[in-house]
């Protein structure tokens, strides 16, 4: 057995990519030898899990096991952190008997590589966002499905969000006047590791550009941009191309934009008409699955308008294959459909939501194929040459 798993941990070393598939690999394993009994406990106590890990951050306890150089007791964990000791035994025990802690003897506990993961800032406030703000959704949706006919919702004010917190208001508009799960959002968003590869390093912008466009038209516009991560990439790997580079957000996010030189800040409603007429490059990153696909049209119609002859929408968006999506990638579409009625999408999808406003999907490019982002340049239809 000890041969089997270290060979398996070899496997696992070459790549992210053989490391993924090591770990899928074992879980089908660990599926196929289970009994009902086993099943109805690994679904049944999911939400479970996620309640006690909470409790763990919220107790600062994985943080104490993991500068410990030496096993805690019980006793001294209760000190540390001031929860009861009979309490403090529950919690480990059921941390340790999820991997979560390591037990070593009877009452004393020490750091395992989860529990070290579970003290980076990303992961504690990710885990607080999805127990605080996403779990909620997912536990109304069996009944807001069942209660719309099991369609696929199409109205981001009538979601499993508004059921899961008794509310009329859209997920953005509700985050505004509740901070705390606002505070978690924000902090996991900014934390999240940024893929080692980004469009840039794969879309051809310096031949799609044309020499000698010019100086007062727009070159590279961020529509939703934010606070101008995208501009400040794109001015930094191609100073020298000549136009304008925009960045276009709401004010409060265009009021905290980086002070990137050469990078103009436009507050713009990306559901107004685009006042940028005629660009090389309109990009959007992450919008479009933020949202439902009535406002999608509306969003991309607005593009459309203001595109000339030799404009590119760049559309940077995950791309899902059309079969074997990621357990992470699928549940980040049924994320999508609880909070926003909104959708990831399979290339074939991308292309027939882009044709239904007049727009030609030309070519996908995915610059990070484990996590399927992609950038799809798509463009006004190309003139038809009639066959004679």
């Amino acid at each position: 057995m000890e041969a089997a798993l270290n060979h398996v941990k070899a496997l696992a070393a070459e790549s992210e990519e053989s490391r993924r598939k090591v770990m899928v690999a074992l879980q089908n394993l660990a599926f196929s030898l289970e009994s009902p009994h086993d099943t109805i406990h690994r679904y049944g106590h999911m939400n479970l899990q996620a309640a006690i890990v909470q409790v763990g951050i919220d107790l600062r306890l994985f943080r104490h096991l993991a500068e410990s150089a030496v096993p805690l007791t019980v006793h001294h964990l209760s000190q540390k952190t001031g929860a009861e000791p009979q309490l403090m035994t529950r919690v480990l025990r059921f941390l340790a008997a999820i991997g979560a802690v390591n037990e070593n003897d009877k009452d004393q506990y020490t750091a395992n590589h989860v529990t070290r993961n579970l003290t980076e800032s990303v992961v504690e406030a990710g885990l607080s966002h999805y127990f605080g703000t996403a779990a909620p959704q997912y536990q109304s949706l069996p009944s807001y499905l069942k209660d719309n006919g099991y369609n696929n919702p199409v109205d981001e004010t009538n979601t499993a969000f508004q059921a899961a917190f008794h509310t009329s208001m859209g997920s953005y508009a509700w985050f505004a006047n509740n901070p705390t799960h606002l505070a978690h959002f924000n902090a996991y968003m900014s934390l999240r590791r940024k893929p080692d590869a980004t469009w840039l390093s794969i879309y051809p912008v310096a031949t799609e550009a044309v020499a000698d466009w010019p100086a007062q038209k727009g070159l590279f516009v961020d529509i939703g941009g934010s606070i101008g991560h995208q501009c400040a990439q794109f001015k930094e790997k191609y100073p020298t191309l000549q136009g304008r580079v925009v960045l276009q957000d709401l004010s409060h996010s265009v009021a905290q934009a980086l002070p990137t030189p050469g990078v103009e800040k436009m507050t713009h409603d990306i559901f107004e008409p685009q006042p940028v007429l005629g660009a090389k490059f309109y990009y959007m990153r992450a919008v479009l699955h933020n949202h439902p696909p009535p406002k999608v049209r509306r969003l991309l119609e607005n593009v459309k308008a203001a595109m000339g002859p030799e404009s590119v929408l760049l559309v940077d968006e995950m791309v899902f294959p059309e079969a074997g999506v990621s357990y992470t990638a699928a549940s980040i579409d049924m994320t999508m459909l609880s909070a926003f009625a909104s959708m990831e999408r399979t290339e074939a999808q991308w292309r027939e939501t882009f044709e239904d406003v007049g727009l030609e999907l030309v070519r996908t490019y995915i610059y990070s194929g484990l996590s399927y982002e992609s950038v799809m340049d798509v463009r006004l239809p190309r003139t038809k040459t009639p066959s004679i």
